[in-house]
């Protein structure tokens, strides 16, 4: 009998051996705590070189004016980039917090409208536009605050940077 029963279960339903194992990998704290780790160490890589890469721009625009006729353009231009960049790693840095604590709002308000006794295909209907709004409003925040990250990082990087080739004008005269 039990043989039987075996014999009728569709191949698609059985499990292959190698997706316990993944199940498995995936399902424990460490392994996503090394993609997180690894994810964000790629991203402060690639801002660090990004950083040395705009500022050594930056000191060969300087060398190569005369310091007579220092204008602030190179300065501005490498400080709205430094604010770009850093602005979208703070949006970047962001989506670790948001993309958890959306799934778990919309999650308490599906379950919500559940206990309330809304019927399957309302809820349904529900759900497809609480998914927009939510996404919609995260959006408009990571971006509101990615914005103000560029905006403080480029207007400090500026008077930074023309400090920095001030006092170096100064002290090479």
């Amino acid at each position: 009998m039990a043989e039987e029963s075996s014999a009728n279960v569709p191949k698609c339903l059985s499990i292959s051996s190698t997706s316990p194992l993944i199940i498995n990998i995936m399902s424990k704290r460490r392994t996503w705590v090394f993609l997180f780790v690894s994810v964000y160490s790629l991203l402060l890589s690639l801002s660090w070189n990004f950083l040395k890469t705009v500022l050594s721009w930056y000191e060969t625009t300087l060398i190569s004016t005369p310091s007579s006729s220092f204008t602030s353009w190179p300065a501005l231009y490498a400080s709205v980039l430094l604010g770009v960049a850093f602005g979208i790693l703070s949006m970047v840095a962001a989506l670790a917090v948001v993309v958890p604590a959306t799934l778990v709002t919309w999650i308490t308000i599906l379950v919500l409208m559940t206990f309330v006794g809304k019927p399957r295909t309302a809820l349904v209907m529900e759900g497809k536009k609480l998914t927009g709004e939510i996404t919609g409003f995260v959006g408009k925040v990571l971006i509101k605050e990615g914005n103000i990250v560029a905006a403080v990082c480029a207007v400090l990087g500026y008077f930074a940077l023309v400090r920095k080739a001030r006092d170096d004008g100064h002290s090479n005269s």
